[in-house]
């Protein structure tokens, strides 16, 4: 089958694709295509190549993403290229960027003061929450402790 033959993909046409025993791909343009997973599964990529390598970016699921939107994603994709940009690095570089974030904002949330005195701290990934009572019994053990000296 000629490449120039190939009819542009509709939503129509995505929703109806059945699955087969092999994952299935329905080419749209300008390197836009749809696997069609065994499982049903319909996943937008582009296929692209940078520095001589081949390449693909995973653009959304089916029907999260429509065909319009798919094209959106990947004429962004093919604008950064075009500036010698490859697209999955700033895709990768975004996501370590937004973990990092959301490290900062836990370890910024590690101690919390609720307004009825209850006391919540994280310790790693694990969160202990005082009711205002105990946070209290806390601050007295605590006030206690401060006045005894270390050996040494």
């Amino acid at each position: 089958m000629a490449k120039a033959n190939r009819i542009p993909l509709s939503d129509a046409a995505v929703r109806a694709a059945v699955p087969l025993e092999k994952i299935r791909k329905l080419y749209d343009s300008l390197g836009l295509l749809v696997e069609v997973h065994p499982s049903g599964g319909k996943y937008w990529r582009v296929k692209y190549r940078f520095a001589g390598r081949e390449k693909r970016l995973a653009l959304g699921v089916f029907p999260d993403v429509n065909v319009r939107d798919a094209r959106k994603l990947r004429d962004e994709a093919r604008q950064l290229l075009a500036a010698g940009i490859d697209p999955g690095e700033v895709r990768k570089e975004e996501r370590i960027a937004r973990r990092q974030e959301e490290e900062r904002r836990d370890a910024a949330m590690r101690f919390m003061l609720d307004s009825d005195g209850a006391l919540s701290f994280r310790l790693g990934k694990r969160c202990l929450n005082l009711t205002a009572a105990e946070t209290v019994e806390l601050r007295v053990f605590l006030d206690a402790t401060r006045a005894v000296t270390p050996k040494g």
